[in-house]
């Protein structure tokens, strides 16, 4: 299993290089990532880049759903769908909010679902991040075939949160360049995910 490399360390805004060949090498690591990846339970992890175990190459696994089967993405290129960028404003009360993998479920007074994304290299913090609900991404498999599809939802924000990682940006800067706001969480007494807003 693969140590998962923490923020600040600078091979988190290093961009990654393309995979020239799907070889032993790179199906390894693969492997290896996809080990890492299902061993992180608090909270689970939906999405792994290469940088974040300190390889710098253009590769990603996900998995979004906890049966889901995890999805191997190299080289992509992601083109958004989508004119516009969609998020719904949180509301952040003493509640206790849903964790789910990667991402808190907050339902706004319009009952509609908006996500804070979190990051295993950033433990215990969230973000508003406004993302594309629809992109097209064209990638390789790990059995290296060429794939062009269009991914909606949840995915799709996995998809732009990993492929940010692979050009060196970590979900922070997606907020403050879109003037979110930022949270950490901690446990009460009983155990539950907390969340406190962080001054920016």
């Amino acid at each position: 299993m693969l140590k998962i490399i923490a923020a600040p360390n600078p091979i988190l805004s290093q961009s990654a290089r393309l995979v020239l060949r799907v070889d032993e090498r790179i199906l390894g690591l693969i492997k290896e990532m996809k080990k890492t990846l299902l061993s992180a339970k608090d909270p689970e992890g939906v999405g792994l880049a290469a940088p974040q175990v300190g390889k710098l190459l253009s590769l990603f696994i996900a998995k979004p759903k906890p049966k889901s089967s995890i999805q191997v993405f190299i080289n992509p290129k992601v083109i958004a769908n989508e004119k516009h960028l969609t998020t719904n404003r949180l509301e952040v009360s003493g509640k206790k909010l849903g964790v789910s993998s990667q991402k808190l479920e907050v339902r706004s007074q319009k009952s509609k679902v908006s996500k804070l994304e979190g990051c295993l290299s950033l433990q215990n913090i969230w973000g508003e991040v406004k993302r594309n609900p629809q992109i097209t991404a064209s990638y390789l498999d790990g059995r290296e075939n060429s794939h062009t599809k269009v991914f909606k939802g949840f995915m799709a924000t996995i998809i732009q949160h990993e492929t940010d990682h692979l050009n060196g940006i970590l979900f922070p800067k997606r907020v403050l360049e879109q003037n979110g706001k930022l949270y950490k969480s901690k446990k009460n007494e009983k155990g539950e995910d907390i969340f406190e807003e962080i001054e920016v």
